[in-house]
């Protein structure tokens, strides 16, 4: 018989559970691609609590991938217009080390940037943290994660005192009202979905109500969509509790006893009668009833969202208005209800947890914080002040800092930033320009590797062991289980040998994957996302499992034992991990706890109590005018990931979608002048694309809506991000990736077809040079 390995899904926060297959041996294979390469099986893992045996189309065809378009070797140049040239890894690494050394010398630690991605495991998340903002003394670690969930994170922290979804996936079983906002769960998370859509059919009581300005798939079989302007959902979510207060729906004893600052809410929600509301928000008073009485008469609410609400310049601002609903009727710590965020990459959750933003601290800590400093410090065993005391830069604030010339390194890993960021001209403008970008990623070429000088083969999904966290705070172990092409090292080794040649030797003395997340796991010990009773031993032992889970101090190795008894935690000599002790094992950690947060209604405030926030709605920062009339929302598509980096490479989904497109309202292509798969050129005040239009109702007028996956690797004139503005979120810093105001104009196919500037020949060539 032959073995299957229980993982993890890498590609959205859902985390399903996966099973793969070996190839059968030769000549006896019937799974190869075109090539004859063996490919690995894989199918849902009907054992994992999260997926219960489903998977998407992404998940299932992943392992078609994995061989396809490798980064095998080390590469270097001196510039960008030269060809690569592959050398060892002593040599690669020692440059890299060398120029950290060079540029914190003179231009000091903060001229150093890495740019992380909720691809990682949270073992590379948790080196990465201890090298740059441990053992270099800078802040600026930043991730995707800022382009994707910053916002979720940020309302989290000011409303409840930390971060971390209160709610679980048995929730979607037992809600008798989903309010589904900014997030098409249907493409974007399609397992979510599933689930939610069985229990809706099952029980015809069951409310679900889709805010969206599109009518996707998700909004089709709502009860309620509310098709509401771009940049309006504060408006909505202040008229649902201005009516919500009106009739009575309230808990007044929960806000009594468990919350703060109801007054302030009180006060603004005044201002936003149902008319003044329906009015900006472009529905009907009707539905904006219907959608308060939804909500006011349910016993069990669940809302979820995603990159709708956090994507804004709004983007806290409107978390913490949904969150505000479940606190005026106490719509939180049980089950069916809470407000859920729907993580957007595999790790993203694990990134927190880790530290990986650059105002974060592992342990759901924050780098503002002394207290949090110094606990982290004395874990690390470094002196105190170590840790700087100013965040460091945002991923965006570090292609300002290129700009003007403040950053001397920046290593980016396992994301694609020439795509991914707002304003792609001016990014790649600025990566131009960068002295010295270290890329460490599995895949080449990307459209990011034309900007880089070192070139490191990172070991992607099945060929490392290490954990990932999803939405539901569930952590899976993701075992290795073939091994990686040519010389790719795991990211949290590549990270661990650039320390050590740095000289910091005993900080990163691990063997492997399982130490690295022992210690990490320590410095939850305490903290709201407390870890410290899951380690490889147990995960592989007895399956996923829900944080908060803590060791008993009691049961510990000594060592361990130690650190439990202190404030906060200190750090585990990395020598004594390394010394035959034994492992945690499951009969030395307590019980699994509740699967929800906020079960006993205690927040981690000072007081215990939950923070209303009483905001008024600023709108976009990017309103439609005269010159740019449109308003230009971007998103995924089911069978895509990201910047295509995998998926682009995977027959099926390719021609699941072959090409990018433009969604148009009838009333506008009219207006414009044309009909279906006919060119246009959408243009904003950065840059343009060009595109075929595909007319539909399914978005409203006004609107229009263009998939995020294409780069110029892939198609011509075809990234949404040449169009997006970088405003972003005061709080969270996520950049409005969600909605810019845009113009159309017919074009001849004849021009469409014109060959991008955007990666001209030029560019291409020294990146193309060596295909490996």
């Amino acid at each position: 018989m032959i073995d299957s390995t229980k993982t993890l899904c890498p590609y959205c926060g859902v985390g399903c559970g996966l099973e793969a297959l070996p190839p059968a041996q030769a000549g006896k294979a019937t799974n190869r691609d075109k090539q004859g390469t063996p490919i690995w099986q894989v199918r849902g893992d009907r054992d994992h609590p999260s997926s219960q045996g489903m998977v998407c189309v992404k998940g299932a065809t992943i392992a078609e991938s994995l061989h396809k378009d490798r980064l095998q070797f080390p590469m270097m140049r001196e510039s960008l217009d030269e060809p690569f040239r592959r050398v060892s890894w002593d040599e690669a690494l020692d440059r890299v080390a060398n120029q950290i050394q060079t540029v914190r010398s003179t231009q000091g630690a903060d001229a150093v940037c890495m740019y992380g991605s909720g691809q990682l495991q949270t073992e590379d998340y948790y080196i990465a943290q201890k090298l740059i903002k441990g053992c270099l003394g800078t802040n600026n670690f930043d991730a995707n994660s800022r382009l994707c969930m910053s916002s979720a994170v940020s309302g989290y922290i000011q409303s409840f005192g930390a971060d971390g979804p209160p709610c679980c996936y048995d929730d979607l079983d037992e809600t008798d009202c989903a309010f589904i906002a900014g997030s098409n769960l249907a493409e974007c998370h399609p397992i979510l979905f599933n689930r939610l859509r069985k229990h809706h059919k099952q029980d015809r009581t069951v409310k679900l109500v889709v805010i969206d300005p599109r009518c996707t798939a998700t909004a089709e079989v709502a009860d309620l969509h509310l098709a509401i302007k771009p940049g309006t959902d504060i408006d909505l979510f202040n008229g649902i509790a201005h009516l919500l207060l009106k009739w009575g729906k309230v808990d007044a004893a929960f806000i009594d006893e468990h919350t703060a600052h109801f007054s302030d809410l009180a006060v603004v929600i005044q201002h936003y009668s149902p008319d003044i509301v329906a009015h900006r928000c472009g529905i009907s008073e009707e539905d904006l009833e219907t959608a308060a009485k939804y909500w006011g008469d349910s016993k069990r609410v669940l809302s979820m969202w995603s990159m709708g609400l956090n994507q804004s310049s709004e983007g806290t601002a409107k978390v913490r208005a949904l969150i505000n609903l479940h606190l005026m009727t106490a719509q939180i710590g049980r089950p069916g209800a809470g407000p859920f965020s729907l993580t957007g990459q595999p790790n993203a959750m694990g990134g927190r947890e880790a530290g990986g933003l650059s105002h974060l601290l592992p342990g759901y800590r924050l780098v503002n914080n002394p207290a949090h400093r110094a606990e982290v410090e004395q874990f690390w065993r470094l002196e105190p002040g170590a840790i700087s005391a100013t965040p460091g830069l945002t991923c965006w604030e570090m292609i300002t800092g290129l700009e003007r010339e403040e950053v001397g390194v920046l290593w980016v890993a396992a994301t694609n930033p020439a795509v991914s960021m707002p304003d792609i001209e001016r990014t790649k403008a600025a990566l131009k320009r960068s002295p010295f970008t270290v890329y460490q990623d599995a895949y080449y070429p990307t459209e990011t590797a034309a900007y880089a000088h070192v070139l490191l083969p990172a070991a992607q999904w099945s060929e490392k062991s290490g954990v990932m966290v999803n939405s539901e705070r569930r952590v899976t172990l993701c075992p290795k289980f073939r091994s990686p092409p040519g010389q790719a090292r795991a990211d949290w080794a590549i990270f661990a040998e650039v320390g050590r040649r740095l000289g910091f030797t005993k900080e990163f003395a691990f063997n492997n994957a399982a130490e690295v997340y022992r210690e990490f796991a320590q410095l939850t010990h305490g903290r709201p996302c407390d870890q410290s009773g899951i380690s490889h031993v147990r995960l592989r032992a007895e399956g996923p499992l829900q944080w908060p889970l803590s060791g008993k101090t009691e049961d510990m190795p000594s060592e361990l034992k130690a650190e439990g008894t202190r404030a906060k935690g200190a750090r585990i000599e990395v020598e004594k991990l390394q010394e035959k002790k034994p492992a945690i094992q499951p009969a030395a950690i307590t019980p699994q706890p509740s699967k929800r947060l906020y079960t006993d209604l205690r927040f981690h405030t000072p007081d215990g109590r939950a923070r209303f926030a009483a905001y008024h709605s600023r709108g976009l920062a990017e309103p439609p005018d005269e010159g740019y009339p449109y308003v230009l929302t971007t998103g995924r598509l089911y069978g895509h990931w990201h910047t295509m980096t995998r998926t682009g490479r995977i027959e099926k989904i390719m021609k699941m979608h072959p090409n990018p497109f433009l969604e148009i309202h009838p009333r506008d292509a009219a207006a414009i002048g044309v009909k279906n798969d006919e060119w246009v050129e959408v243009r904003s005040r950065r840059g343009f694309v060009r595109l075929p239009v595909l007319v539909t109702k399914a978005i409203a007028p006004g609107t229009l809506f263009v998939p995020m996956h294409w780069g110029a690797l892939w198609a011509s004139h075809a990234e949404a991000n040449a169009l997006t503005h970088p405003a972003c979120c005061p709080d969270s810093k996520q950049p409005e990736l969600k909605a810019c105001a845009v113009q159309v104009v017919p074009i001849d196919s004849k021009v469409a077809s014109q060959k991008s500037e955007l990666l001209s020949d030029d560019a291409l060539m020294p990146l193309l040079s060596i295909r490996i």
